[in-house]
């Protein structure tokens, strides 16, 4: 993140919208009840619902499409300098997406509980994240550790790189 705190006090218009877009989604049949918005300098940037089934990509948040579309408007792959505005509280992977595009605040309206209830529950995510990687219910095991190191030396010697 660019700062510590906001860079700007929170606006609940912006709010609204995330909300807003989250119902319409819904009444359309778009997806999950799920929307969020990037703020840049007090204007939106981007716009995101949920389009899970519609798109038939579970990474396809309300989030993480707003991430995406901010980037591509603005042209950068950092929103530094800018807040998210979610309808609800960001689910694990949304919330990893926020850090790693720099953002420099979320606001949300309903909060994980309050998904939970309408079952969209991220408790078991939480909890496996705390385990160790040999005790989760999705195994996941290295092979080839020394081959893929190839991956990290081609990336430094790259004089091309872009780093991030």
């Amino acid at each position: 993140m660019s700062q510590l705190a906001p860079s700007t006090t929170p606006n609940p218009e912006f709010l609204r919208r995330a909300i807003a877009l989250a119902i319409r989604n819904v009444e359309t049949g778009g997806g999950g009840p799920f929307a969020a918005v990037v703020v840049r300098d007090g204007r939106i940037v981007g716009e995101g619902v949920n389009t899970v089934t519609a798109s038939l990509d579970p990474t396809a948040h309300g989030e993480v499409n707003a991430i995406r579309a901010a980037c591509k408007a603005l042209g950068v792959f950092s929103l530094a300098g800018c807040q998210l505005y979610s309808s609800c509280e960001p689910c694990p992977m949304c919330l990893a997406a926020c850090y790693w595009a720099r953002l420099d605040a979320i606001y949300y309206g309903s909060s994980a509980s309050d998904a939970a209830r309408a079952g969209f529950d991220d408790a078991f995510l939480y909890e496996e994240f705390r385990k160790h990687r040999h005790q989760r219910a999705l195994p996941a095991t290295q092979l080839n550790g020394v081959e893929a190191g190839a991956c990290f030396a081609a990336w430094i010697a790259s004089s091309s790189k872009i780093e991030y």
